[in-house]
C-alpha cells in the first residue's frame, strides 16, 4: 500500500501542484526564437506563465487533467498555422512561498509574407505583449533553394491546352532526413477530371551537392471549361529528424502557373464528339481478305480504337451500319484506360458477328472518325475504307448467335425465307422459330414480372433514415443535374454511406454490385457526356435516367449487415 501511495504521488504530484486552489498568476513572457523569417521556414515560439500554487491533503487529488491552465494561443490564427505543441512543468521555492513555472513551446508556420502579429496572449489574469515577425518572400541570401530541408518543384508538360485536352502534372517533393511524418496535398479543381497516372515513384537525387529523397507524382488533368486554369497550391508539411537527431519541421508550398485552355476550334465538326489526343487509330480484324462471301457462314468482325491523352469514356461509339443483305449482332462494347507515367492510354473494343444472308454484291459503309491531333495542332481522321463483298450461295435462314452472357435485345432470333414451302409459301422452320421464340418472351416477361415485384419496396418503405446518407444522396443528384465532373466520385461516397457492409473502391464496383445494366448505361453516357458536344436536352435525358436508375438501388432492401438483399444480376469481376 505504502509503494503504491508513493508511486502515485511521483506520477501526479505535479500535476496536482498546478493545478491546486487558490492559484494566482504572476507572469507570463513570450519569446520567438526569430523575428525575421522567409516563407516556407517555421517559427518557434516559447511562452512560460509562473503562478503561486497551494498544497494540501485535502487537495492533493482533487484535480482534472481538463482543466490545465493555458494561454489562449489560437490568437496567433489565422497568420500563423499551429504546427505543434508541448509543455513541461518546473517548482521551486521564492521566498518560502512554493512557485509553479510552465513552458509551452509552439511550432508556428507563417500563413503570409509581410508585417505578421503575434497579438498579446492571456494566461489566468497576466497577459504578455505582442510581437512583430518579419515574413519575407524568397530563400535567405545565402542559402539556395536546393539547401533547404524540404521544397516542392511543379512541372506540366504543356503552356496550354484544349478544352478536355491531357494536361501532365508532375509533382517532385525534396526532403533530406529521415522523415517522421509527412502530407503532400494533390491537385483539385471543380471544372476538371484529375486522374493519378499510377503510384508514386521514390528515388534519390543530389542538388548542389547534397543528397536529397524525391517522392514524385503524376497526374493527367482534363479541363472542362475554356479560360485559365488555375490550380490551387501544392502544400507539404513533415517532421524529419536531421543527422544529430535533432527533430525538424519541414513545411513548403509551390503554385503551378495558370494554363491557358482554349475553346474546341472552330473547324472541328459539328455534332461530332470532341477528340483531342496525340494519337489516335481505327483497325478491324476477322473479315476476309477476298472479296467473297457465303451465304450463313459466320464471321466476327473485331473495330479497335485506340487513344493516347484520352480516357476510354471519352470515345465515341463506333458505328454498326451493315447492308441489308448482312446481318448484325453486336456484342456489348468493351472500354479499358490503361494508366502510364506519360498520360492516359484507352481502347474501345466492339465485336459483331456478321452473317451474310442473301446472295448478290454487299456493301460495309467506310468508318470515318475525326479528332484533333494536339501534337500537329490540325484535324484528322481515323478511317477504315469502304469493303465490297459478292455473297454467294443464295440466301439462307438464320438463328441470332447467343453471347455468353445471355440473349440481349438486339439478337432476338431473326429468319429469312429460303426456298417457298408450307402454308401459303411460308417456312415451317420459319414458323416455328416464331412460335419457340414467342414463348421464350412470354418466360422470360413473366419471370422478370416476378423477380420485379419481389424486389420492389413495401409501399411505406421510406429512405434511409441516416442524415449522412441523405445529404450525400442530395449532393449526389445535384452534381447530376449539373453535369459535374464530380458526380463519378460523389457516387462511390454515396454508396459507401447506403450499403455500409460493402467495401466500394471505384465506380465499377458500385456498378457490379447493383447489378444493373440500365445503371451501367446511364454511367458511360454520363461519362461521355463530360468528353463530347451533346445538346442540353440529350444532357437532361442522360441526368433524369441516372436519377432513375439511382433511385430504384437506393430503394432495394438491405440485410442487417449492410448488404443487399438481391444477388447482383452479373457476377464479380465479369465486365459488362
Amino acid at each position: 500500500m505504502v509503494k503504491r501511495f508513493l508511486k502515485t504521488i511521483s506520477r501526479l504530484g505535479l500535476l496536482v501542484l498546478l493545478t491546486a486552489s487558490p492559484a494566482l498568476a504572476d507572469t507570463l513572457s513570450v519569446d520567438p526564437d526569430r523575428t525575421q523569417l522567409y516563407q516556407g521556414e517555421v517559427l518557434t515560439l516559447t511562452v512560460k506563465g509562473s503562478m503561486k500554487i497551494d498544497i494540501n491533503l485535502n487537495n492533493l487529488f482533487n484535480f482534472d487533467l481538463s482543466q490545465l491552465p493555458s494561454p489562449d494561443i489560437e490568437k496567433v490564427e489565422p497568420d500563423f498555422e499551429i504546427l505543434a505543441r508541448n509543455q513541461r512543468y518546473s517548482v521551486q521555492t521564492v521566498n518560502n512561498d512554493m512557485v509553479g513555472e510552465i513552458t509551452w513551446t509552439y511550432q508556428l508556420a507563417p500563413t503570409r509574407t509581410g508585417t505578421l502579429t503575434i497579438p498579446a496572449l492571456t494566461f489566468k489574469d497576466a497577459s504578455s505583449s505582442p510581437v512583430t515577425v518579419e515574413v519575407t518572400d524568397g530563400t535567405p541570401p545565402n542559402q539556395p533553394t536546393a539547401a533547404r530541408d524540404s521544397f516542392i518543384e511543379l512541372a506540366a508538360d504543356k503552356a496550354e491546352v484544349y478544352v478536355q485536352e491531357q494536361l501532365v502534372l508532375t509533382i517532385q517533393l525534396f526532403f533530406s532526413g529521415n522523415l517522421i511524418r509527412g502530407e503532400l496535398s494533390e491537385p483539385e479543381h471543380p471544372d476538371a477530371i484529375i486522374e493519378p497516372l499510377g503510384k508514386q515513384r521514390e528515388y534519390a537525387r543530389y542538388r548542389d551537392g547534397i543528397r536529397y529523397r524525391v517522392v514524385e507524382r503524376r497526374y493527367a488533368i482534363f479541363p472542362q471549361q475554356p479560360g485559365e486554369l488555375t490550380l490551387p497550391p501544392i502544400r507539404f508539411e513533415g517532421q524529419a529528424r536531421d543527422a544529430s537527431g535533432q527533430l525538424r519541421f519541414l513545411r513548403d508550398r509551390q503554385e503551378l502557373f495558370d494554363v491557358r485552355v482554349k475553346p474546341v476550334p472552330d473547324g472541328y465538326p459539328a455534332n461530332q464528339a470532341w477528340l483531342p489526343a496525340s494519337q489516335l487509330s481505327l483497325t478491324d480484324e476477322g473479315l476476309p481478305p477476298s472479296g467473297e462471301l457465303q451465304a450463313g457462314s459466320n464471321l466476327n468482325r473485331k473495330l479497335t480504337l485506340e487513344a493516347v491523352g484520352l480516357p476510354s469514356e471519352a470515345l465515341p461509339a463506333l458505328p454498326q451500319t451493315v447492308p441489308d443483305a448482312i446481318r448484325s449482332y453486336p456484342e456489348q462494347p468493351l472500354r479499358n484506360t490503361e494508366t502510364t507515367t506519360d498520360g492516359l492510354r484507352s481502347t474501345l473494343q466492339q465485336v459483331s458477328a456478321l452473317v451474310p444472308v442473301q446472295s448478290g454484291e454487299a456493301v460495309l459503309p467506310a468508318i470515318r472518325i475525326p479528332w484533333w491531333n494536339t501534337q500537329t495542332d490540325e484535324l484528322e481522321y481515323a478511317e477504315l475504307p469502304t469493303r465490297r463483298y459478292a455473297i454467294a450461295g443464295g440466301s439462307a435462314v438464320v438463328a441470332a448467335p447467343l453471347s455468353e452472357s445471355g440473349p440481349t435485345p438486339d439478337a432476338l432470333p431473326e429468319a429469312t425465307v429460303t426456298t417457298p414451302s408450307g402454308v401459303d409459301g411460308v417456312s415451317p422452320w420459319f414458323i416455328s422459330s416464331l412460335v419457340l421464340a414467342g414463348l421464350w418472351l412470354a418466360t422470360a416477361g413473366l419471370w422478370w414480372y416476378s423477380r420485379r415485384k419481389r424486389q420492389a419496396p413495401a409501399p411505406n418503405e421510406s429512405h434511409p433514415e441516416d442524415a449522412s446518407e441523405r445529404q450525400a444522396f442530395a449532393r449526389l443528384k445535384a452534381a447530376i443535374d449539373d453535369h459535374s465532373a464530380q458526380t463519378t466520385g460523389l457516387m462511390v461516397t454515396w454508396a459507401r454511406l447506403r450499403f455500409p457492409g460493402q467495401t466500394f473502391v471505384t465506380l465499377e464496383d458500385v456498378i457490379n454490385f447493383s447489378g444493373d445494366p440500365d445503371l451501367a448505361n446511364a454511367v458511360g453516357q454520363l461519362q461521355e457526356r463530360l468528353f463530347s458536344n451533346h445538346s442540353p436536352s440529350q444532357g437532361h435525358r442522360v441526368a433524369s435516367e441516372l436519377t432513375r436508375c439511382l433511385e430504384e438501388l437506393r430503394n432495394r432492401q438491405t440485410n442487417p449487415n449492410g448488404t443487399t438483399a438481391l444477388p447482383p444480376l452479373y457476377p464479380a469481376g465479369l465486365s459488362h
